[in-house]
């Protein structure tokens, strides 16, 4: 089915697609056709119309993939005709009338709390001296200083977005969750998940899994595609 559903991954906010290397290189040599999204993320809207351009590019269904804050845009264009599947990686997955500000706000008791500052004309930054405990505690030192060091201002506009109709209602979905994540607290990772009716699929990591555990991602991604383009296979003929 490789030549037949292409991939799609978008990225989440302080960070931009670059990230996704390791996933991209594992994925196009195992034959994917893959496309990395890089949205501004300056509000929810805008980056689900990127997302979508790049859909609207792809030659046959999609598979989208996204980490973090990736999870609303993707569940925002999942509603595409074109995408046969979406895939969570660490990530936000609200319904209808959700922004991820409620969902942060609404953490469990006792969660960590991402070291997110105080809004600067209308942007959001992680404290740079707690980036790499809070974000990529898995990823080498050298790699997360530079993350660190090479934030993409947040929106404030991409966190108070809500979504209109959720694609996970409508579109198969997977979930990957990070059971050492200081940014989305695991349980509110399994509540989304489960809410969506994911396959879910438990790893070890911190919230840059990603970057960290390629292959767990490329796995769960394959596993993904295979599945949707089965999916999209049986719509097709029906």
């Amino acid at each position: 089915m490789a030549d037949k559903l292409n991939i799609v991954l978008v990225h989440g906010g302080f960070v931009d697609g670059s990230g996704w290397e390791p996933v991209y290189q594992i994925l196009k040599k195992k034959g994917y056709n893959v496309s990395i999204v890089q949205n501004p993320t300056i509000s929810l809207a805008d980056d689900v119309a990127v997302t979508k351009r790049v859909v609207a590019a792809q030659n046959g269904p999609v598979l989208l993939v996204g980490h973090s804050y990736g999870g609303a845009v993707i569940t925002e264009a999942g509603t595409d005709p074109k995408v046969a599947g979406l895939v969570y990686i660490a990530a936000f997955a609200p319904d209808a009338g959700e922004s991820l500000q409620v969902l942060i706000q609404s953490a469990p008791p006792g969660a960590p709390v991402p070291p997110i500052l105080p809004p600067q004309e209308g942007f959001l930054l992680l404290d740079r001296s707690k980036f790499a405990a809070s974000f990529a505690a898995d990823v080498k030192p050298e790699l997360a200083a530079f993350m660190a060091d090479s934030q993409v201002p947040w929106g404030v506009g991409a966190i108070t977005g809500t979504i209109s109709q959720p694609g996970w209602k409508s579109k198969p979905s997977w979930y990957l969750l990070t059971t050492e994540d200081k940014m989305i607290p695991p349980d509110a990772q399994r509540f989304m998940s489960k809410r969506a009716g994911a396959k879910v699929v438990e790893t070890k990591a911190s919230h840059a899994v990603y970057m960290s555990q390629p292959e767990a991602v490329a796995s769960i991604v394959e596993a993904a595609a295979i599945g949707s383009a089965s999916a999209a296979t049986g719509a097709t003929a029906s």
